[in-house]
């Protein structure tokens, strides 16, 4: 029986636990179990978060193993190994294939009508085989998705928001593609409060270059790199970006996210996984908005959806 409320989270390092932490802040569920090869890290995160409650919302927190899953709305995975300085996301591909093809099925089998939300990167391609995996037992794909570039659109919000003075709420604008260096900021749908982006810097007298524009796209494109670099690991940001797309599947909010699911064709690239808007709600991805592009957006897309293709293919999938 699904338990409304009921989140699991497998994988207790520095994105799932700050995931966990971000939804008790945010109040998202009920109750979540970490799930870990580490037991001891993962009672470890799990009690650490738990003495948080009392200053955030209601909630029960607790370590457990793959059988405590049963009855979970939502599993979030963020098992695999960790991206090192330097490494790019496609080339953790084979290292968490094998993490992923281990894993998946445990979570099937205790919890099979939960919705998967996958984060492990390379995250479009790790999506892909998780609903490979989750449709030969079964799960209806539209119930499996990533993360995709949730994280990234919020970083190009962010980043606009503060060229222009504005609240980053305020500001309407995606990144599509791959979760990673092909990535694709769509600036010809940027809106401010619904005002298109150049109508908007011409009616304030802002000045918005195109030496900006390439700023922020690198700034965007190279977020992580940095950070790693800097610190080793990235975890606020992808744990906050769970912690809401969890929220819309729990309370069927029916959000539009830019999260990455198994699609039938991307700008003639077929069978791939990358990110789109997409509607979210209590079933899992619920319907895909594909983009008014410029024409150079549309070519950058199906250069980043033919490279995700080609290493799901390496897969053999």
């Amino acid at each position: 029986m699904l338990l409304r409320g009921k989140i699991g989270i497998v994988g207790s390092g520095f994105v799932g636990s700050t995931a966990a932490y971000a939804m008790v802040m945010r109040g998202v569920g009920r109750e979540i179990v970490l799930v870990d090869l580490n037991k001891k890290r993962a009672q470890a995160e799990a009690n650490d978060i738990f003495h948080a409650v009392p200053f955030a919302h209601p909630m029960y927190i607790h370590a457990g193993d793959y059988e405590d899953l049963a009855g979970c709305r939502v599993v979030v995975i963020t098992a695999g190994v960790n991206q090192r300085p330097g490494e790019t996301r496609l080339q953790l591909l084979e290292r968490n294939a094998a993490v992923f093809r281990d894993v998946v099925p445990r979570i099937l089998e205790h919890a099979p009508q939960a919705r998967l939300v996958v984060a492990t990167n390379p995250v479009d391609i790790m999506t892909h085989l998780t609903a490979h995996i989750a449709g030969q037992l079964g799960t209806p794909v539209q119930g499996v998705f990533g993360s995709g570039t949730t994280l990234d659109t919020a970083r190009f919000r962010t980043l606009l928001g503060s060229k222009l003075g504005v609240d980053p709420q305020h500001v309407h604008a995606h990144v599509v593609g791959e979760h990673g260096d092909s990535e694709v900021l769509v600036w010809s749908q940027v809106t401010i409060g619904g005002t298109p982006l150049n109508d908007f810097c011409r009616l304030l007298g802002i000045e918005f270059t195109e030496a900006d524009r390439a700023e922020i796209d690198e700034q965007v494109r190279r977020a992580a790199y940095v950070i790693i670099e800097g610190k080793g690991a990235t975890y606020y940001g992808i744990g906050s970006a769970l912690a809401r797309i969890v929220e819309s599947v729990i309370e069927d909010q029916r959000s539009i996210l830019t999260v990455c699911a198994p699609t039938e064709e991307v700008v003639g690239v077929r069978d791939v996984t990358v990110a789109l808007p997409r509607l979210v709600g209590g079933d899992g991805v619920l319907a895909t908005f594909p983009q008014l592009l410029s024409p150079e957006e549309e070519a950058a897309l199906q250069r980043s959806a033919s490279i995700v293709r080609e290493a799901i293919t390496s897969l053999g999938l």
